[in-house]
């Protein structure tokens, strides 16, 4: 059972990689292009390589695609092991449970992360070191998991009086979390070279990406077992699937 969720995950995150995938290309990368040479003080949006060589705009993209697939792909399996494990505990009904989810998936891989460590534009004067960033990142996705487990108990606990008083419930240690975490966190990073609505604006666009793609996996996992369902149904009483 667990290998048809996972089959579904993967190709779920495929098909929402290959649209992250088309956005990178297409938006991410030109945008970020524009900030760095912005930073950089060029007129133009194109950034050129430094010592002494320059980087192909169409490895660029290639490889800013690629990633994006396999990223997506990634996070579409751990959607789908998630979501076997955990269907039962999550609140709502049919479809609703794997946008909780994705909503889960979301809080804890990058909005937790960013109440602290917000998206770093091109051009950004970083105050810690790579390795100090990246541990600290990986400590808030586990302090995210843990977010997101508390506000769906919240919630499941709460609702059960009121939908209105649930949805309160768990929106209050996400807030807190978002406010804490905003106060107590120091600057690690700086943009001296960008104006702060072009920093802003890259900063949203990246945050509402990385919503989308999880937004889409949702919607792609729910649609195929939606399609599983619809096909068993169909098929007669003694006939089964494999893998089943």
């Amino acid at each position: 059972m667990i290998h048809d969720y996972l089959q579904r995950g993967v190709a779920a995150g495929l098909v929402a990689g290959l649209a992250y995938g088309l956005y990178m290309v297409l938006v991410a990368n030109p945008l970020g292009g524009y900030v760095e040479a912005a930073a950089s003080g060029h007129d133009g949006g194109h950034a050129h390589g430094h010592a002494g060589y320059v980087v192909s705009e169409t490895t660029t993209a290639a490889v800013s695609a690629a990633s994006g697939v396999l990223w997506a792909i990634f996070l579409g399996g751990v959607f789908a092991v998630a979501f076997y494990f955990l269907e039962p505990a999550l609140p709502g009904r049919g479809d609703v449970k794997a946008y909780v989810l994705a909503g889960a998936g979301f809080l804890s891989v990058s909005l937790t992360p960013w109440f602290a460590l917000p998206p770093a534009a091109p051009g950004a004067v970083h105050q810690y070191a790579i390795d100090t960033r990246l541990a600290a990142y990986l400590g808030l996705v586990v302090a995210g998991i843990a977010l997101s487990a508390v506000a769906i108990r919240a919630y499941n606990r709460f609702a059960q009086r009121h939908v209105g008083l649930g949805i309160l419930a768990a929106a209050a240690p996400i807030l807190a979390t978002a406010v804490v975490l905003s106060i107590l966190t120091p600057t690690v990073a700086t943009h001296p070279t960008l104006p702060a609505d072009l920093v802003a604006a890259y900063r949203g666009l990246v945050v509402l990406s990385q919503a989308a793609l999880w937004l889409l996996i949702a919607g792609t996992f729910t649609r195929l077992q939606r399609w599983n369902s619809t096909d068993r149904s169909a098929r007669p009483a003694g006939e089964t699937l494999p893998n089943s």
